[in-house]
């Protein structure tokens, strides 16, 4: 049973790793409860190394978000705290690179829009008219430079964060004369397992140098805190590339993201020795 605590509850998905721990880890050096969610056993490890900054209540939920009751066993974990959440932080995600056509696997396709998109309105759904209610609440979704351009060879990866860009826009307005908040956070490269989960270690932009998620996270939550619409987080090349890719043609941005993604573009080794 959960115990009496005057601290504001959030709730953290994708945390076992990455943006999502360090996310998380925020939450609770600023004085809230979490709530973590990932479908690794990654999970308890995030948990407890959470649980350590003391002063915290840390409960864990291992689900898997791609799939739909996936999403509703986050929500009965979220129900079964018998507190309102204070803030939600929509973060899980995963990618799959190389050719659409003839390299990828349509289940990782699929599976990318579940974890992406399908998971990420489910549980807007369901967290966004308490929140409504309460005139309260903060809702951080974490999209994607990405989002800003065609990707060749991460094709639906750039698609589904396309559609979270939108998808966070459109309701942040929907929602702005309510008192709840809705901010988008759009990393570039980042130090986590993404690029090796997604088969992209022979790339240019997998082998090449990443941002600190702690420093991204750092980044997403005082956005979140301060009511942004949204926030290009982590290097400053980042935040050119999407002042740049306003100006550009989709055609250029698509070649551009091909030069970054395409399978053996990674400079090898030890070249020109």
């Amino acid at each position: 049973m959960t115990h009496v605590t005057e601290r504001p509850l959030a709730v953290v998905t994708g945390a076992s790793s990455g943006i999502g721990y360090e996310l998380a880890r925020q939450f609770v050096e600023h004085g809230y409860d979490v709530l973590i969610a990932a479908e690794d056993a990654g999970l308890e490890t995030a948990g407890a190394d959470l649980r350590r900054d003391g002063g915290a209540q840390v409960q864990t939920c291992r689900t898997d978000l791609a799939t739909y009751d996936g999403v509703e066993t986050l929500c009965q974990a979220i129900a079964a705290t018998g507190r309102p959440i204070d803030a939600v932080a929509i973060n899980a995600g995963r990618g799959a690179g190389g050719d659409f056509a003839t390299e990828t696997a349509l289940r990782d396709e699929l599976n990318i829009i579940d974890v992406n998109v399908t998971s990420t309105v489910h549980l807007a759904k369901r967290v966004l008219p308490g929140m409504v209610e309460r005139g309260a609440g903060k809702v951080l979704f974490t999209s994607s430079i990405a989002s800003t351009m065609p990707g060749s060879y991460q094709a639906v990866y750039n698609a589904s964060k396309a559609f979270v860009q939108s998808f966070s826009e459109a309701v942040r307005n929907e929602l702005k004369d309510t008192g709840v908040t809705v901010t988008s956070l759009m990393p570039g490269p980042t130090d986590t397992n993404f690029f090796e989960r997604a088969d992209m270690m022979d790339t240019k932009v997998g082998a090449g140098k990443k941002d600190d998620p702690a420093k991204v996270a750092e980044q997403g939550f005082k956005a979140l805190m301060d009511g942004d619409d949204h926030v290009v987080a982590g290097s400053f090349k980042n935040k050119v590339q999407a002042v740049v890719g306003k100006a550009l043609p989709d055609t250029a941005k698509a070649e551009m993201h091909r030069k970054m993604a395409e399978p053996g573009s990674a400079p090898e080794s030890g070249a020109g020795a």
